[in-house]
């Protein structure tokens, strides 16, 4: 049957091969033992799915399992993005959520997320709980699966919501949807296929949207927003002589930017210049909480503004469960994937992107000259990462290698060692290296940071050679 394993952000597999209806079958039933014990276990759980091959049906399943055992369940009328679920549960005052994703993977993967109570991930013991459980699941066990979905369906045990409405109600209280459309900002999404197809336009009626259509396939292109995804998009924004142009990926939780010029605003800026928003113009206060792998204009910022920082593992969940406990002001990590205060513990790509738009207007200012503006505060930051596809064998010998501890690499001294999640070494000449294992694919990740694009690029060749 294949052992279940959940990474970093939930269980993913390659569809028919590990991820199959039996193994989702089986993740379900574990699901919902575990959320059967939980307090509001009588509000039962809901179910999303995004628009991959399959993922309504696999999230149909989900539902028929678990409604099957006596929890309700309501499930997504249509695909919907992460962050609409994750909205919805604390309105229905569930007990959890799934979502049937695998976010930016290649359209060959899906998986399957769950959400805690509060809307964001699961905690990190719950999760090994339902894993742990769902492995030792047998085919017995699920041949007492006998009441059909649609007998679920008929005796209510199992109902269909619009969550994408309540979603988009609730963004339009939040963000200052009537200044943007004043300023008469052209907008245009790429909504790269994804489960935010529709939405902007929704909110925000002159935007345009490209990739809007359902193909499982992507387009053949991943649904991950960063530069080399996002060519299209480059050129589109100053050809078309728009402001702005916003991308999402598969299940609308991360946010890509371009600016007026086709420039890619990578992530790190974008974090940077939402928690400058924040704190100098919103007037906002509280921690600022990142992942490991997050540059360090956000350290400078947090250290001029006097406010509090903590650095965690990569994966959100290890943001949300600080920001469900604390007064955070901005949480997120360095692959777009941002929480702000005043909004859901969770990333949320549509709501990073209208709150974009809302700061150009309210700072009356390009995205372009924002970022010019950052950098000649903190000054130059060049931040590059590379993801190593290679054999488990050679994965060990690098990481065997580093856990004996490196003195310099590419002739640049290490000052010292940050291990919460894999090796991050800070340079007495400044910059940092990172190198992880990935928690949803087989890659190692190297992350580098330094004043110049030479003294990145020499580090990342020296240790990916190694």
């Amino acid at each position: 049957m294949g052992r279940i394993k959940f990474g970093t952000d939930g269980w993913r597999g390659v569809i028919a091969d590990d991820y199959t209806f039996e193994n989702v079958s089986r993740v379900a039933l574990a699901t919902a033992r575990f959320y059967k014990k939980h307090k509001k276990a009588r509000n039962g759980i809901l179910i999303g799915y995004d628009t991959r091959f399959q993922s309504k049906e696999f999230a149909e399943r989900a539902a028929q399992v678990i409604a099957n055992v006596g929890l309700k369940v309501t499930l997504s009328d249509g695909y919907c993005p992460t962050p609409a679920l994750s909205l919805a549960i604390p309105k229905f005052n569930s007990a959890g959520g799934v979502v049937i994703t695998a976010s930016h993977n290649p359209s060959r993967y899906n998986g399957y997320k769950l959400k805690a109570d509060f809307g964001g991930p699961e905690e990190v013991e719950n999760v090994t709980k339902v894993e742990k459980e769902a492995n030792r699941i047998s085919r017995k066990a699920l041949d007492l699966i006998k009441r059909s979905f649609e007998e679920l369906e008929k005796k209510d045990l199992i109902k269909r919501f619009n969550l994408r409405q309540l979603y988009i109600e609730d963004l339009k209280k939040k963000i200052d949807i009537s200044a943007i459309k004043n300023a008469r900002l052209r907008i245009v999404h790429d909504a790269m296929y994804g489960a935010g197809q529709g939405l902007l336009t929704n909110i925000i009626e002159d935007a345009v949207v490209i990739h809007n259509e359902f193909n499982p396939s992507f387009g053949g292109n991943h649904p991950e927003p960063i530069a080399r995804n996002l060519t299209e998009l480059m050129r589109l924004v100053p050809q078309g002589n728009y402001n702005v142009g916003l991308a999402t990926d598969g299940d609308a939780d991360r946010i890509g930017a371009v600016d007026e010029k086709g420039n890619f605003v990578g992530p790190q800026e974008v974090y940077a210049l939402l928690l400058k928003y924040l704190y100098e113009t919103k007037g906002l206060r509280g921690e600022v909480v990142k992942t490991v792998s997050v540059g360090e204009m956000a350290d400078k910022l947090a250290k001029k503004y006097n406010l509090p920082l903590t650095e965690l593992p990569v994966g959100f969940k290890y943001v949300a469960n600080v920001m469900v406990t604390r007064d955070v002001l901005i949480g997120g990590e360095e692959s777009g994937g941002i929480g702000l205060k005043g909004h859901i513990p969770e990333r949320d790509g549509i709501f990073l992107g209208l709150t974009i738009c809302e700061m150009m207007v309210r700072r009356e200012k390009t995205l372009g000259e924002l970022v010019q503006e950052l950098f000649d505060e903190l000054g130059p930051h060049i931040y590059k990462r590379i993801d190593l596809r290679t054999t488990e064998s050679h994965k060990n010998k690098i990481l065997g290698k580093l856990k004996k501890g490196l003195k310099q690499v590419a002739g640049h001294p290490v000052d010292h060692t940050l291990t919460i999640d894999g090796y991050k070494y800070f340079f007495k000449d400044g910059g940092w290296l990172l190198v992880r294992a990935s928690g949803t694919e087989p890659l190692l990740r190297f992350y580098c940071e330094a004043q110049s694009d030479e003294k990145v690029d020499k580090i990342l060749e020296a240790i990916t050679n190694m």
